[in-house]
């Protein structure tokens, strides 16, 4: 009697199951399904097409060679993304999607907008302390579109969520209303409409898409800056007529509206209407809770050890995205190398990524400058240097910049003035006002000044003379 595809396959992977490692078999085999068997070959169904490829060129060969052992005749096996998954994003192979299916994005005249992630949704979203107004406010806007909070203008670095919570707002507008009217698109593709628009002699009919929506999403708006006149007179007027007419509008951008040079200052005014909501950098706790969340999702508990995941998160400090393809990376790596996935495994599997991460280990001929000293404090509090150096008063930015100054006028005597120079232009007083606001947390704080003196510790292997420690510094 002949075996179905189902049976074949689960022959294979039995005695597959007894060769590879468990972490191996659960991350790249288990989620793999027989679908048919074409003359001498097997070909299985795999959950995305990074999965596909890697099981193809990993686990395909071996798989075959099990054949005349445990069926008797030879058989290949060949892997293909299932014909239902095929439109998922690669990312997706780390994050399931929603219990409910996302609705596309109706196009208008004929023009639709870029669809929707199904994993940017509010249930998928991690809150933490970086984030938790920016995400109050997008849900609060979900809830009552045009009512609260209009415009929603979400800023911070990439890749650590803004258009998550974007497309989050238009996925619940949708489940409330799907009615809704929704346009989504960047502000690279506006422009281009609008040039379209222009050459076509279609003008009435772009202005009728945009401001006729009842859901308007732009992202990264900074892109408006330099741009010419008619684009922003056009975005100005949109703005009105959506505003005026009681419609919902969200804007993402990677600095406040304040800080985006060469924005017509009416923009800027409106842009600071409704919410301004910054995100931050994740701080430990908020990764490890990302990472198990991904975890979670992907049944990959068994397979990733709380170790290597507060690993992963003490290490990637840089966005969202680092941290996801850091998983990635070990999974791949682990499954290459045959072996389980550990702490150590993972330092083998990162060191790339780390290394780029550290960045700061001294030769006998490096000096300790301002610059070194800001890249330090910014890999400690997971921050940027041109966070640093920029005007945003967030508190993550914020007790960093005023660290860094103090490690600056502690260690290099360096001038009031050019600390003020070196973090973006700030006056005498205000320097003055972090030294002294430092000294105050370290008096008051045993954590910061332990955290503080690490720093100065790994700084002080630099080449320069370091001055005598001392628990408060002047400041004149």
């Amino acid at each position: 009697m002949s075996l179905s595809p189902a049976e074949v396959w689960k022959r294979l992977l039995d005695r597959a199951r007894q060769e590879l490692p468990d972490q191996t078999f659960q991350a790249w085999l288990e989620p793999t399904e027989a679908l048919s068997i074409e003359g001498s070959t097997i070909f299985v169904g795999a959950p995305d097409q990074f999965t596909a490829d890697w099981n193809d060129s990993k686990h395909a060969e071996l798989l075959s060679s099990y054949a005349p052992i445990v069926l008797g005749h030879p058989l290949s096996v060949a892997f293909r993304v299932h014909e239902e998954r095929k439109k998922r994003s690669q990312m997706d192979f780390f994050v399931a999607p929603p219990p409910t299916s996302a609705k596309p994005l109706q196009p208008q005249n004929g023009i639709s907008s870029p669809p929707l992630s199904v994993r940017y949704t509010f249930d998928l979203f991690v809150i933490g302390k970086s984030n938790e107004l920016a995400a109050a406010a997008a849900h609060a806007v979900s809830q009552a579109p045009g009512k609260v909070y209009n415009p929603l203008f979400i800023y911070g670095d990439t890749g650590i969520g803004k258009t998550h919570l974007m497309q989050a707002v238009a996925h619940e507008t949708l489940l409330r209303s799907p009615s809704t009217r929704i346009m989504y698109v960047g502000t690279e593709q506006f422009m281009n409409e609008l040039i379209s628009s222009m050459l076509d002699r279609t003008g009435p009919e772009f202005r009728r898409r945009y401001r006729e929506t009842d859901l308007l999403l732009i992202d990264d708006v900074q892109f408006l800056k330099g741009r010419k006149e008619a684009t922003q007179e056009e975005f100005f007027h949109t703005f009105n007529a959506l505003y005026e007419a009681g419609r919902q509008i969200v804007l993402t951008s990677d600095r406040p509206p304040s800080e985006i040079a060469g924005l017509e200052a009416r923009l800027v005014s409106r842009f600071q209407w409704g919410m301004v909501a910054d995100i931050g950098l994740p701080d430990f706790e908020h990764r490890v809770a990302i990472l198990k969340q991904k975890a979670q999702v992907d049944r990959l508990e068994l397979t990733i050890p709380d170790d290597v995941i507060h690993f992963i998160a003490e290490h990637v400090r840089s966005n969202v995205r680092e941290l996801e393809g850091s998983i990635i990376k070990l999974l791949a790596y682990a499954s290459l190398k045959h072996k389980d996935i550990t702490v150590d495994v993972a330092r083998e599997a990162l060191r790339d990524k780390l290394r780029a991460i550290e960045g700061l280990e001294p030769d006998s001929s490096a000096t300790l400058t301002i610059l070194t000293i800001q890249q330090a404090v910014a890999k400690e509090w997971g921050v940027t240097v041109d966070g640093l150096r920029s005007k945003t008063r967030t508190k993550n930015l914020t007790t960093p910049r005023q660290i860094a100054m103090y490690l600056a006028r502690e260690l290099l005597a360096t001038q009031l003035v050019e600390i003020g120079n070196a973090f973006g232009g700030r006056d005498h007083s205000t320097v003055i006002h972090s030294l002294e606001k430092v000294q105050d947390g370290i008096s008051a704080d045993p954590q910061l000044k332990a955290r503080i003196n690490r720093i100065r510790g790994m700084l002080e292997t630099f080449n320069f003379r370091p001055l005598p420690t001392v628990e408060r510094i002047s400041v004149s």
